[in-house]
């Protein structure tokens, strides 16, 4: 139970962070001015945790027998090979990031997370051309009750699309298509090295690449000790922080297809907070869309469960 607790406090923790976004912007600090300070922060806290996981594993080295394991010794050791490799990996979050938080000053929060999380249907878009495999009905099943979902969980059946902006709309998919991205690549890069040591390069790898976009002005014109040094953080602790660490711990007991499903939490409440604290107006029919999509995110999981479980008995 603690493991499930885990991933789905990892996912409700990315689902808090577009509402502190456009209470950033409400402040008046720009787009990289937010981003820059998330991930700065973020970086700082992983490294931490990257240096106490390595005192640690070096204390538990110690008060092992005598013999020595020469496998295990050193096995904290990165080849600045896999270093950048894991920092390229980084580079589709600060994409991603930076789509879906331009995207919340054109559209209300609740579109753009429900934009955000058509990655579910590009990912299996992507792996099905890359495969050249045609989706099953499951897959078929799934991307139906996405784009109905999106439908209604949007508001274009009450609004029409002519309501919302077309520019926060393209900056809103364009972060789906990114986060796919991000899931395809991030799961190939280097997955021998510790979680705790993954995240650390990764999220450098980000940072360095939007400082190389977005030059951190904030660190040297007095920003950062304002308003903006609060919003970092908790951008950094609940964005590039917490969600990976208890992934970390969760994830590799409960299995990926559970996590999946428990992922999904993310998306009720960022719609929840943009209802209650940004005062944005959530009708009846988005709540039912809402429910859509987060049936198209848990049906394919369950269905690889119990595909695993039938063949795991019938073996």
């Amino acid at each position: 139970m603690k493991y499930l607790i885990s991933v789905l406090a990892g996912a409700m923790s990315y689902g808090i962070l577009s509402t502190i976004v456009v209470l950033a912007y409400a402040e008046g600090y720009q787009l990289g001015e937010v981003v820059g300070t998330q991930l700065l922060t973020g970086c700082i806290l992983a490294w931490l945790l990257a240096l106490y996981t390595k005192v640690r594993e070096k204390r538990e080295q110690r008060t092992q027998s005598t013999t020595c394991d020469h496998s295990t010794v050193n096995r904290d050791r990165i080849s600045w090979k896999n270093r950048i490799l894991l920092m390229l990996a980084g580079t589709p979050t600060v994409v991603t990031g930076l789509m879906y938080y331009q995207s919340l000053r054109y559209i209300p929060a609740s579109l753009a997370i429900i934009l955000l999380f058509q990655f579910t249907w590009i990912s299996v878009m992507i792996q099905a051309v890359s495969k050249r495999q045609r989706p099953d009905k499951v897959t078929l099943l799934t991307l139906l009750l996405l784009f109905g979902g999106t439908v209604l969980a949007a508001g274009i059946m009450g609004h029409g699309v002519a309501h919302f902006d077309v520019l926060g709309l393209t900056l809103g998919l364009l972060s789906a298509v990114s986060y796919s991205m991000f899931i395809i690549f991030s799961g190939k890069a280097v997955p021998a090295v510790h979680p705790v040591y993954r995240s650390a390069w990764m999220i450098t790898g980000g940072m360095l690449l939007l400082f190389i976009l977005f030059p951190p002005y904030f660190l040297f014109n007095g920003l950062l000790w304002g308003q903006l040094l609060l919003f970092g953080f908790l951008l950094g602790l609940f964005g590039a922080f917490i969600p990976p660490v208890l992934f970390a711990i969760g994830v590799p007991h409960i299995g990926g297809g559970m996590a999946g499903i428990l992922g999904a939490a993310e998306l009720p409440v960022a719609v929840l907070l943009s209802s209650f604290v940004l005062h944005e107006q959530v009708s009846v029919l988005q709540w039912v869309g809402v429910v859509l999509v987060l049936l198209g995110v848990v049906i394919p999981e369950l269905y690889k469960l119990r595909w695993r479980r039938e063949c795991t008995i019938t073996s």
